[in-house]
């Protein structure tokens, strides 16, 4: 058999062991993530994870120990996965957004996931590998800094990507989000009828049977008890329920998985103090199919548990009404959908230079998370300073280090680029996912 053969192989069967039962619940939306994913190698990139993880983890890794190796990380971290959103302090931070993926693992993955990505992205952009390769360095020195920024102060949320200490597309990205009204959002989503809102009606709405709908307030209320005490309001009407609708057409990560919207009361009685949630069943990660260690899954409920406990790890100040709950036994995060949130738009970067300025800014923003995550927050999961971790792992080797994860990802994208042409003529033949009926 061919190499080439093996990799399809290999491409296949990963697919097919990570999404298996999400494609046999909803063939549909798995044929339209496939087709997602056979667009370009960068959206193949972010719908395979689990291919990543296949090959991350069959790999030596000289650069972690018993303790860098088994912190709180994204799980999917790429150029796409960066954004606003406003803290429960009401300040507006640019930071990683998106923690479906993340889990309990080595340092290094989340660095050699963006470099994959961010080599990607610069052959997109027809970079010159000498760019690409300075690109990788200069995140990577941004997040190395961060990191030593940590060891030398006991606050480690003090730091964060704001209105006033940013400036280029992040702080861009910054006021685009300030820009935002959660009455346009509501109006875009609701209607108002006979004095209260409900959801509109559409393409990717549905309304529920009796018995779903019951289950589903249900699970809402189960959820109302995992809000941190901190964090949840004295006003029992905040949380009185309107509406309850199925949601559809989320991305490619979410593709296939059960979601609903419910819509609150809010802050009063204002019909523009309305305020919408998001109830989505929560995935397995990525990562979580090759971590042999049993102590990290049982320190979990569900999906659902995790990924919330897991954002509450890696993010500081959280979105107030971040919590979990289930369904039949099944996970689901809940969360606001929130008017404030604006990803980093990559589309204007077509010069090396304009992208040097922004990428700096991610590697400090990828060092908070993975700073924030340790014995100083609320979980008990990582019991030691990360940043000491870290510095220890790399002590008198970052320049080594750094050539090492600069390789990893120009090598990684070329691997990238040949597996996409794989995934999509396998996809052609019939051999990725379902078939249509």
């Amino acid at each position: 058999m061919s190499k080439d053969a093996d990799r399809t192989d290999l491409i296949v069967s990963t697919l097919a062991d990570a999404f298996a039962p999400l494609m046999e619940a909803s063939p549909t939306a798995f044929r339209g993530k496939y087709r997602t994913m056979a667009s370009d190698p960068h959206a193949f990139y972010r719908g395979s994870a689990c291919v990543f993880y296949a090959d991350v983890t069959s790999a030596d890794d000289p650069w972690v120990d018993e303790r860098s190796g088994r912190i709180w990380v994204h799980g999917d971290l790429h150029v796409e996965n960066f954004g606003t959103y406003l803290d429960s302090d009401g300040r507006l931070v640019f930071d990683v957004n998106d923690f479906d993926e993340a889990y309990v693992g080595r340092f290094t993955w989340d660095l050699q996931r963006f470099a994959g990505s961010l080599a990607l992205v610069g052959w997109q952009k027809a970079f010159p590998e000498a760019d690409v390769r300075d690109l990788i360095r200069r995140y990577l020195a941004g997040y190395l800094d961060q990191v030593d920024a940590y060891r030398s102060t006991a606050d480690d949320e003090g730091f964060a990507l704001h209105l006033d200490n940013t400036d280029g597309p992040v702080h861009a990205a910054l006021v685009d989000a300030r820009r935002q009204r959660r009455a346009d959002l509501l109006d875009a989503l609701t209607i108002r009828a006979d004095g209260v809102r409900r959801f509109r009606d559409g393409d990717t709405v549905r309304r529920l049977p009796v018995r779903e709908q019951a289950a589903v307030v249900t699970a809402y209320e189960r959820y109302l008890d995992t809000i941190p005490e901190e964090k949840r309001s004295s006003r029992r009407l905040f949380y009185e329920l309107h509406d309850v609708v199925g949601k559809s057409g989320f991305g490619i990560g979410s593709a296939g998985l059960p979601a609903y919207n419910l819509l609150i009361e809010g802050a009063s009685q204002a019909l523009d103090n309305d305020v919408v949630l998001s109830m989505k069943q929560a995935n397995v990660p990525a990562a979580s199919r090759f971590v042999d260690d049993a102590a990290i899954g049982e320190y979990f409920r569900h999906e659902g548990h995790r990924t919330v406990a897991s954002q509450r790890a890696l993010q500081a100040h959280t979105d107030p009404l971040l919590g979990w709950t289930d369904i039949d036994g099944v996970g689901f995060v809940v969360a606001e959908l929130s008017p404030y949130e604006v990803d980093l738009d990559w589309a204007p970067l077509t010069e090396p230079d304009q992208v040097r300025d922004v990428v700096g800014l991610l590697g400090r923003a990828t060092a908070k998370i993975h700073c924030a995550s340790d014995e100083d927050s609320d979980q008990d999961l990582v019991d030691f300073q990360v940043e000491e971790a870290i510095a220890t792992s790399l002590e008198g080797r970052r320049e080594e280090f750094t050539e090492w994860v600069v390789d990893f990802g120009v090598q990684y994208a070329d691997r990238v680029r040949a597996d996409h042409a794989l995934f999509v003529n396998a996809f052609r033949e019939g051999r990725v996912g379902v078939s249509s009926t």
